[in-house]
């Protein structure tokens, strides 16, 4: 299994990674929107997408929407960000996002969240 981590944050991306790598996935690391825009556009065996809310160049949402809409790819996506607003989370949901965690994160928690998705969606 392959997962695409999406994060401009250094520790997060290096926790996703270990956490990932020891449950046994294939890992992609993009530090903002565009590069995993790439990633997926030159990777279409991805199979989860992580990614954070406010990057540089394209954010989270953007990320959601272009998955959706223009690579037509319904990959599990799971958002990990500060924001914790009820509208931000509804509208993240609403654009496609199949799950939303709190930072700081819980590695246990989105492992077995990635778990649940990806066994829903083979």
């Amino acid at each position: 299994m392959k997962v695409l981590i999406c994060d401009d944050d250094t520790m997060t991306l290096r926790a996703l990674k270990f956490q990932f790598q020891k449950d046994g996935y294939e890992i992609f690391i993009a530090n903002d929107g565009r590069e995993a825009q790439q990633i997926l556009m030159e990777n279409d065996e991805i199979d989860i997408l992580i990614t954070d809310i406010y990057m540089p160049l394209i954010n989270g949402l953007e990320l959601i929407t272009y998955i959706r809409k223009n690579l037509c790819r319904d990959i599990p996506i799971i958002i990990v960000s500060k924001v914790n607003v009820e509208d931000t989370i509804i509208f993240a949901k609403e654009l496609g996002a199949n799950d939303y965690q709190i930072k700081p994160i819980n590695l246990e928690e989105i492992s077995n969240s990635a778990k649940r998705l990806l066994k829903t969606n083979e």
